[in-house]
């Protein structure tokens, strides 16, 4: 069986309060189809998922933000839960890093809240996005039209993890 992936590498971005599962499936698809898929975050350390209504489990940084940069991974992938996005979106460094793989032309796959860094990037000018519902307002203002695919990888909740994997996956092997 053949690796799609084998030699590609993906950012997940998260701070404390990503949804748990947002990244864990991907992260999981994605090693399982040959990438290398690190949990990027902005201290060295452990981040802390968050289950629906409580925290979840800590997860091991592969590599802090300052030690990276856009060039060092072929895709990324914004989990959001509503306490990760927000936080991501008040660091400048982060922003950055996000705007940069849109410039490059990289895959980016956001999910739920993760659309958040999006619009806070400032690349969503005329860009069939999808989010949870209760963002839909923040990414059509930022200049959004909300769809279900265009390029950009967006969910709308962790119940789209399978479809979202899948194209995650065919389309970092496509790039």
């Amino acid at each position: 069986m053949t690796e799609p992936l084998q030699g590609k590498r993906v950012a997940l971005l998260v701070v404390d309060g990503f949804e748990q599962i947002e990244p864990t499936e991907p992260k999981r698809e994605l090693e399982q189809a040959g990438a290398t898929a690190q949990i990027v975050s902005l201290a060295d350390g452990r981040v802390k998922g968050w289950q629906h209504t409580d925290w979840g489990d800590a997860f091991n940084v592969d590599v802090p933000l300052d030690s990276v940069n856009e060039s060092d991974f072929d895709a990324l992938m914004l989990p959001g839960g509503v306490m990760n996005p927000d936080a991501l979106r008040q660091n400048e460094q982060a922003v950055a890093f996000v705007r940069s793989f849109v410039d490059q032309l990289k895959p980016v796959a956001a999910i739920c809240h993760g659309g958040w860094m999006l619009a806070e990037a400032d690349v969503l000018q005329g860009r069939g996005v999808t989010s949870y519902p209760s963002i839909q307002t923040d990414l059509e203002n930022a200049g959004a039209v909300w769809v279900d695919d265009n390029g950009l990888i967006t969910s709308r909740n962790p119940h789209d993890l399978p479809a979202f994997n899948a194209k995650l996956i065919e389309t970092i092997a496509a790039g």
